[in-house]
């Protein structure tokens, strides 16, 4: 990484420590661009330049990503399924710790706290959805339009979003699964795995 673009990202990081900063000293609705702008010592044009929104800022994480799994899923080995190479990326996360965010207890609370967050948060889910889909198709042989990869993907998102813990869940305040969560999601990846697998042995048999 070079010098400037090393420096976007400090000024990145410095944005978002002082919404988080900011949230958890005001609460989200009392905390304007203009204060988050103020605290991080920056002009609210450039606030503007690194997020849309405030919306934006707490969830930071989104864009970087949707863009790792979507290059997972779609570089994926061949013999590897979806749901093989989405449990990958996320034991890829856990051990790189990029799921350990100093900001994250304060990002549950506030997404448990206001349904606008809660509603965007369900918002960015929905494009993880469509890339799940999109993967699906392609070991089904199918659209990403057509019902059974938008089914199979939507129960795969469900289960994603069960993982998430509540405001008050101590042990997952810094964003990292435990153990259970985690048997939780393989079980639930299991179960859609077969699925897959018994669609494709019912359309070879009709073949």
């Amino acid at each position: 990484m070079g010098l400037r673009e090393r420096k976007k990202e400090q000024t990145r990081r410095s944005i978002e420590d002082a919404a988080f900063r900011l949230f958890e000293e005001r609460g989200y609705q009392a905390t304007t661009v203009a204060d988050i702008a103020e605290a991080a010592d920056i002009a609210p044009r450039t606030f503007f330049a690194y997020f849309p929104s405030k919306e934006a800022v707490v969830f930071g994480d989104f864009e970087e990503n949707f863009a790792g799994l979507a290059t997972r899923l779609r570089e994926r080995p061949e013999g590897e399924n979806t749901f093989e190479g989405l449990r990958a990326w996320i034991g890829e996360l856990i051990d790189s710790d990029r799921t350990v965010d100093d900001h994250e207890a304060v990002r549950r609370r506030l997404v448990c706290d206001n349904e606008g967050l809660a509603s965007h948060e369900r918002h960015i889910m929905g494009y993880f959805e469509r890339l799940i889909a999109e993967s699906v198709a392609v070991d089904l042989g199918d659209a990403p339009t057509d019902l059974q990869p938008r089914l199979i993907a939507a129960a795969a998102t469900a289960a994603l979003m069960a993982m998430q813990p509540d405001k008050d869940d101590k042990d997952h305040k810094k964003g990292r699964p435990d153990a259970e969560s985690l048997a939780q999601l393989d079980d639930a990846f299991a179960f859609l795995r077969g699925g897959i697998a018994a669609l494709q042995e019912r359309r070879a048999a009709t073949s």
